[in-house]
């Protein structure tokens, strides 16, 4: 042997492939690919994280207090059963290093995120890819896929890149069909976007089920996806075993600073939530209008459309044709959706421009 040789499994890794900002021939483009906050990051949050920039010469809190409370607080949580990290990613991650292995597997709905495969794939786990029902989760599919080595369910939840939402009691069935050593991941990176009323209750059924671990994000409506700050909340014994393994000072002062902000500044996220119904909904309007030629949005419970196209305009045509434009999207061949982009609710004027954009290829297509 010459040189250190990988473990087999990480091998069949596809790295993570994030949404482009640049045209293939380098040109800079309006960022529609990654579902970003278009109206930015609130004033309460950004004065925060600058004022706690004053001294970047000592470590963070490692025990992130502050911000524990703040989510508990809010959220009618107990802090010490809240767990924190660089992004949900990280969280996602830790999940899978803690409860599988080599022999296990790990389970998802297909047009899962696309992270999950390679949580699992990280730790020499098998993922395994449940059937979906028109792009939405199917349960009764899941739980059949349940096995003997299924160890972790990961559940987006609205899903990402479809944006369906699976409603409450269906995720109350699915758990009730897993068994008690099953770790059930739900990620809610999308959940502050929910109107009142569609919540799946996941925060909830932690609170007491000793197998749920649920996760969220401040990348989203908050509009601080440059820091990677995320959090989870399940049983004090998941969130004890995952503090195990996370990285030391993994949020970092300023981040802890800008995130205990941005939940106080509820006027942001409504404003946030609101603007991105108001032209989500208009998005998809356009988009129906489209029907004959090919295009349908899937319903969106989240802060972009994935558009399929079906007629004679390929998504890859629309994708470089909105380069032309000036705006980059998500096409996503590597997630099995080679007829499917996925577009971020953005500006009013972006959003008019992509859907003038759209309209203009598919009639002459």
């Amino acid at each position: 042997m010459t040189k250190p040789l990988p473990k087999d499994w990480i091998l069949g890794i596809s790295a993570y492939v994030p949404g482009k900002s640049a045209a293939d021939d380098g040109r800079p483009l309006i960022k529609l690919s990654a579902n970003e906050n278009p109206l930015g990051t609130g004033e309460a949050a950004r004065a925060a994280f600058l004022a706690a920039t004053a001294d970047m010469a000592t470590y963070p809190d490692p025990s992130a207090a502050k911000l524990r409370e703040a989510i508990g607080a809010h959220h009618g949580l107990d802090p010490e059963r809240i767990i924190y990290g660089t992004g949900s990613d990280e969280l996602l991650h830790l999940a899978a290093s803690a409860y599988a292995g080599p022999g296990d597997e790990v389970l998802y709905v297909r047009y899962g995120f696309s992270v999950y495969d390679i949580a699992a794939r990280r730790v020499g786990a098998t993922p395994v890819v449940a059937p979906d029902r028109d792009y939405a989760t199917d349960v009764d599919a899941l739980l059949a896929s349940v096995t003997d080595r299924t160890k972790v369910v990961f559940l987006a939840n609205p899903n990402n890149p479809t944006g369906t939402m699976t409603p409450r009691a269906e995720i109350a069935r699915l758990h009730a069909g897993l068994r008690p050593d099953i770790l059930f991941v739900l990620d809610q990176a999308y959940a502050e976007y929910l109107e009142a009323g569609e919540d799946d209750g996941g925060l909830e059924l932690a609170k007491t089920a000793s197998n749920v671990l649920v996760t969220r994000t401040f990348s989203k409506i908050y509009g601080l996806a440059a820091e990677r700050i995320g959090w989870g909340y399940g049983s004090a014994e998941v969130i004890d075993i995952l503090h195990r393994i996370r990285a030391p000072f993994n949020v970092t002062t300023a981040g802890q600073a800008a995130a205990i902000a941005a939940i106080a500044d509820t006027a942001w996220v409504d404003k946030s939530r609101a603007h991105n119904r108001q032209w989500r909904e208009w998005l998809a309007g356009e988009i129906a209008a489209l029907s004959n030629h090919g295009l349908r949005a899937v319903p969106s419970r989240t802060n972009f459309l994935l558009i399929l196209f079906e007629g004679a305009l390929s998504a890859e045509a629309a994708m470089k044709g909105l380069w032309d434009e000036g705006y980059a999207t998500r096409w996503l061949p590597g997630q099995g959706l080679p007829n499917g982009l996925r577009i971020t609710i953005g500006t009013e004027e972006q959003t008019r421009a992509v859907a003038a954009r759209l309209r203009a290829m598919a009639e002459a297509a």
